[in-house]
């Protein structure tokens, strides 16, 4: 009996919609992984899946709200040692927390009232936002009572950093002729949220050259054509530090893209999940280089990245500065947005628990602090040394260059030699079959013309590259002289 085959007209948006990082390359990594090859997954900033350590003050936390029984149990045998008239040592092994650890278990589990099962305020909880707020003044230098201060009715906790751009982007575009600049290369959830939006994509390349810079004639130029091809833009994307290519903005050019935006009356989207990702750089914040100058800012973290790496447990948030209306209702964006947020009713409490925990982490002097500072400083140091690794590497690659300081989590050389007829999509999936190492081709980024790239995050442990790498200088030295 034959099968009806259905067929449905569907939003060919969607179809169209292209994601790099889990295209081609990592799907036919996937087959592999069944057909019970190796792969080393480095199409994707996912520190936890190539070993890196969770925090473990993030954690300890995590576990006892997920299981406050756990906390009565530290807490009577905490009083059966003080009660003890001996010195136990076997009662004193028996104690897993400290009391610093406890105590903000118990704090989260008052001020939320529900602990980590029920929904909370679309939004994210009040006593969170207010904890985000404090996290974002103390970085900028803003006074709490300070005209700059961050509000926490204007900040949103959201499902990863992601889900605060689609908000944005969604929300902007009401048409296909509305536009939004993005730079090139790009992290292609901007290129394909704009694509389902049904917007129109406007690159502005970056100079790569120069480190990955951008300078306002260049934003000049890719508006004005934008402008003639009748194109209404809205908004621009900045990513710093850049994803794919690392690059770390100085103070000057944040300020003359405010300066830019300001002018031609655009909102600002700017992406700073990697922003503890500098490795010795300073990181300036648009918040805290815009002060009060009247730009719509949306400022975008994550606890996906930095040292943290929970990527999993989808935590982000959204901040917005001079909010902005909409033409002929004058709702303010910030209520729009809450209205988005509620569709979903909010977003996973475990991912709020560790944005609470990034925006308020031990103090200095508390039993948490020193192993919490020597576990950032181990993975941010090791990132930094792993990255320098793959850097050297390059160098006997031949024709390969890489511009730039180090930044983020990914290196994005340019393959300055290729096979006639070769793309740097054939080079990676012919990378991944040699050799199992995972990467995604430049052009699923976007690129400058007539150039070709890739991107690797540099996640994998230390031993791991020590035998990799060799593999990929062979590989790559046959591959292009072949």
């Amino acid at each position: 009996m034959a099968v009806a085959k259905h067929t449905y007209i569907v939003n060919q948006n969607i179809l169209d919609m292209e994601y790099a990082v889990r295209g081609p390359i990592p799907q036919r990594a996937a087959e592999l992984n069944k057909e019970g090859r190796t792969t080393i997954p480095c199409n994707i900033g996912n520190p936890q899946a190539l070993g890196q350590k969770p925090i473990t003050f993030y954690r300890q936390v995590a576990g006892l709200i997920e299981n406050p029984a756990e906390i009565t149990r530290e807490r009577r045998l905490k009083q059966l040692i003080d009660r003890s008239e001996q010195d136990d040592e076997q009662l004193k092994n028996l104690v897993l927390y400290s009391d610093y650890v406890l105590d903000r278990a118990e704090t989260y589990l008052r001020l939320s009232g529900t602990g980590l099962g029920a929904y909370t305020a679309s939004n994210g909880p009040l006593f969170i936002r207010e904890a985000i707020a404090r996290f974002i003044n103390e970085r900028d230098g803003f006074k709490s009572d300070g005209p700059l201060a961050a509000n926490p009715d204007h900040i949103f906790v959201t499902n990863g950093a992601s889900e605060s751009a689609k908000y944005i982007i969604e929300l902007l575009i009401a048409n296909p002729h509305d536009g939004i600049m993005i730079p090139i290369p790009q992290y292609p959830l901007y290129s394909a949220t704009i694509k389902k939006a049904g917007g129109t994509q406007v690159n502005y390349f970056l100079n790569e050259e120069q480190g990955w810079i951008l300078n306002r004639a260049d934003l000049e130029e890719s508006l004005e054509l934008a402008k003639k091809a009748g194109t209404r833009v809205k908004a621009i994307v900045v990513i710093n530090p850049g994803n794919p290519t690392g690059a770390i903005l100085p103070k000057e050019t944040i300020s003359e893209i405010i300066e830019f935006a300001q002018d031609h009356q655009l909102m600002i989207i700017a992406d700073e999940v990697y922003q503890e990702n500098v490795y010795g750089a300073e990181f300036f914040s648009f918040a805290r280089v815009l002060q009060d100058r009247p730009v719509p800012l949306f400022s975008l973290h994550s606890i996906s990245k930095g040292f943290y790496g929970e990527c999993g447990h989808r935590g982000g948030y959204l901040e917005i500065r001079n909010i902005p209306f909409s033409d002929g209702s004058n709702i303010p964006f910030h209520e729009i947005i809450l209205k988005q947020a509620s569709v979903s009713l909010c977003s996973n409490t475990v991912g709020q628990l560790l944005v609470w925990l990034m925006t308020s982490p031990p103090e200095p002097g508390s039993e948490p602090y020193e192993l919490y500072t020597t576990e950032k400083t181990l993975v941010l140091n090791d990132l930094y040394e792993k990255a320098t690794m793959i850097r050297q590497a390059f160098e006997q690659m031949d024709s390969v260059r890489c511009f730039g300081r180090t930044g983020a989590m990914y290196l994005f050389p340019r393959l300055d030699k290729l096979p006639a007829k070769s793309t740097d999509f054939d080079y990676c999936m012919n990378l991944l079959e040699s050799t199992g190492l995972t990467t995604v081709n430049g052009s699923g980024f976007g690129q400058k013309p007539g150039t070709s790239h890739l991107r690797i995050a540099f996640l994998p442990p230390k031993a791991m590259l020590e035998t990799m790498l060799p593999e990929w200088i062979e590989f790559h030295n046959r591959y292009v002289n072949k």
